[in-house]
Order: structure tokens, then C-alpha cells, then sequence
């Protein structure tokens, strides 16, 4: 096997593996379904359960990329800014870090307060936890401009915006899209949060529901939807990177 061929089957090979493993585990030692079933459980659980699954599976995919839309363009908005000016960057920079250090577990029923249970609070709340990283990131690739490659520029007559639309934003873009691949996965632990505590739908609602039912294989089966949407929405950002920033990377191509 050629090495090209082995990166790609690697990711396969090593999740057989994993579940090879996990199977063979729970069969050895006879673990209770309720504590952890094996991957046939889950497998039998998501073909009983298929419809509810697929159905809150595209509700939980319907608030995070719109709660991730909303972050990426506040965040881009916001880290331009703060990366534009030293006085924003002073005045909004710490109020950011102490927000985000709160919990957004603890935010959630304040939003249920102000919008009731359902869509809305879940999409914000995977705003909330998708927002910082893309701030901190565009703000970081802002700031990371050479001052001496700023005098050169302003020597040849360049203004201050001409030198971040012409270098600022360029040399961002590649933060801005690995911060993307970060952020979309935090999106999804957003959104499932607020479906457990306050909604009517969603893959969160539905493992609290099944979880109260203890039933685990559903609960897993769950985990597993969240893991494939996880996996998708993060290969088509690694996608949009490459053919938006393939220039920053070709140096670290074989």
C-alpha cells in the first residue's frame, strides 16, 4: 500500500479497530447494556430508532449551522475591529474573556426567560460558543502584520486600510478558517446543551428523553449521529480552507 493510499484507509482502519475492540470488550467481560452497549446494540438501536434519529439529527444540524453563520460573521466583524484598532482591542478584549468564561450551560435559561423553549435559544446558544475562537483568531492574524513590512507599505503611500485589505485580511483568512474547524464543532456542543435543558427537539432533547427512559443504546446511537455530523461539517471547513487559503499550506505539502 502506497503512502497516499494508507493516510486515506488509516481514519477506516483504526474506527474498525476501535470498534472491533469495543465489541470484543463488552462481549469478554459481559458489561451491562446500561453501563456500555456494544457497538451492535447501538448499531440495532439506530435502525429501531431511525426516523426519530434522522429527524432530530436535522434539527440539531439546522441550529448549529445557523447559530455557526451568525459566528462567523459577527466573529469576522469583531476580530477586523479589534484587529484594526488598539483602542477597541483594549476596550472589548477583556469584557470577551470574562463572557467567555462563563458557562454557556449557565446562560441557557436565561435565554429561555427572554425566548422561550425551542429553536432560538439553541441557535444562540451555539453562537455564543462558536463566536470567540473566530474573533480570537481573525484579531491574531490581524496583529501578526510585520511592523516593518507596514513601513514599507506606508513608505510607498499605502493608508491604513489600504495595508489590511491588501495584506491584513489576506494573511487572516487562514485564521479564520482553521478557527472555523475548531468552531464548528463547538457549535454542535452548543446547540446540544440548550436541547437538553430547554427544547422540544434535537439530538440533545431526544438522548435526554431516552435517557430518562434508560435507554442507553439510543443515548449512544445519539453520540454516534453527533459524532458523523461532527465529522462532516469539519472535513467541508477543511475543504473551504484549502481551496479558500491553498497558497498558505503549499509549503507543507509533500
Amino acid at each position: 500500500m502506497t503512502s497516499s493510499r494508507w493516510i486515506t484507509a488509516a481514519p477506516w482502519l483504526w474506527a474498525i479497530g476501535l470498534f472491533v475492540l469495543w465489541e470484543g470488550s463488552v462481549q469478554v467481560f459481559d458489561i451491562p447494556v446500561i453501563i456500555l452497549p456494544a457497538p451492535s446494540d447501538i448499531w440495532a438501536a439506530t435502525v429501531k430508532y431511525w426516523s426519530p434519529i434522522w429527524k432530530n439529527s436535522v434539527q440539531t444540524l439546522y441550529t448549529t449551522v445557523v447559530g455557526f453563520v451568525m459566528a462567523v460573521v459577527g466573529g469576522m466583524a469583531l476580530g477586523l475591529a479589534i484587529g484594526w484598532s488598539r483602542s477597541i482591542y483594549a476596550g472589548l478584549y477583556p469584557i470577551m474573556i470574562g463572557f467567555n468564561s462563563i458557562p454557556k450551560v449557565a446562560v441557557v435559561p436565561i435565554l429561555v426567560i427572554w425566548f422561550g423553549i425551542g429553536t432560538i435559544p439553541a441557535v444562540i446558544t451555539a453562537f455564543l460558543i462558536a463566536f470567540f475562537p473566530i474573533v480570537v483568531n481573525v484579531a491574531t492574524g490581524l496583529a501578526t502584520i510585520e511592523p516593518e513590512m507596514e513601513d514599507v507599505l506606508r513608505a510607498l503611500g499605502a493608508k491604513k486600510h489600504d495595508i489590511m485589505l491588501k495584506v491584513g485580511i489576506p494573511r487572516a483568512m487562514p485564521y479564520l478558517f482553521g478557527s472555523m474547524k475548531v468552531a464548528i464543532t463547538l457549535a454542535f456542543v452548543g446547540s446540544v446543551i440548550s436541547e437538553s435543558i430547554a427544547a422540544n427537539s434535537g439530538l440533545g432533547y431526544m438522548m435526554q428523553l431516552a435517557q430518562s427512559q434508560f435507554n442507553v443504546p439510543l443515548v449512544w446511537a445519539g453520540l454516534v449521529a453527533l459524532a458523523v455530523l461532527g465529522i462532516i461539517m469539519y472535513a467541508l471547513m477543511a475543504w473551504l480552507e484549502m481551496r479558500m487559503t491553498g497558497w498558505a499550506h503549499r509549503g507543507n505539502r509533500n
